[in-house]
């Protein structure tokens, strides 16, 4: 189980991606081929990096798209072992 909270990848492509290269949200997702309003919602952290941006992003050159869902399902986990979750019952013969 990881300890820290792992960066929302949006994060990561806003400070480590467009910011350096000077793109705007809207000239990347021109040039991704996905709407101004899908990119926003990752770069401000209020969607996820889905497995076709992935690749998108991998295609413009950016990282990997394995690289991408791992930084993405990292995050989601960290955020799931955070919530109250219901007790659950062993599924194998032991419970």
């Amino acid at each position: 189980m990881a300890m820290f909270n792992p960066p929302h990848p949006g994060e990561s492509l806003r400070e480590d991606v467009l910011e350096p290269l000077g793109l705007s949200i809207t000239e990347a997702a021109k040039r991704l081929g996905v709407t101004r309003v899908a990119l926003s919602r990752v770069v401000n952290e209020h969607g996820g990096i889905s497995p076709d941006l992935a690749v998108r992003l991998e295609r413009a050159g950016v990282s990997t798209a394995r690289h991408w869902m791992a930084r993405q399902t990292a995050y989601e986990l960290w955020q799931a072992e955070q919530r109250d979750q219901p007790d659950v019952v062993r599924l194998d013969k032991s419970a």
